[in-house]
């Protein structure tokens, strides 16, 4: 499912939401906020194939495809053949909702 755009703007400026959020919103908040290193560190020490899921979307965005595709193994999914963008929308959408 995808998101429109509104539903993605209110969620990066929800501020007041964010001690509400789950470790994987809050990764999604950062990293489409502009903030990489807080974004992994939020699911760095998780177990689980949701953080994984995240974990792997970071390290691709970072560039680092080898250590992408081990997390995407760890989550139990595909590199997807998606933008960046595209891909943080899914996740937005399956965390979100």
């Amino acid at each position: 499912m995808k998101l429109d755009e509104n539903t993605i703007a209110d969620f990066l400026k929800s501020k007041d939401k964010f001690n509400d959020y789950s470790p994987m919103l809050k990764a999604l908040w950062f990293d489409g906020n502009g903030y990489w290193e807080k974004a992994h560190d939020e699911v760095d020490s998780l177990d689980g194939q949701p953080a994984a899921r995240i974990h792997a979307y970071l390290h691709r965005k970072e560039g680092d495809q080898w250590n992408a595709d081990y997390w995407y193994r760890r989550a139990g999914e595909a590199r997807p053949d998606l933008t960046l963008e595209e891909e943080w929308g899914l996740l937005l959408a399956r965390f979100l909702l």
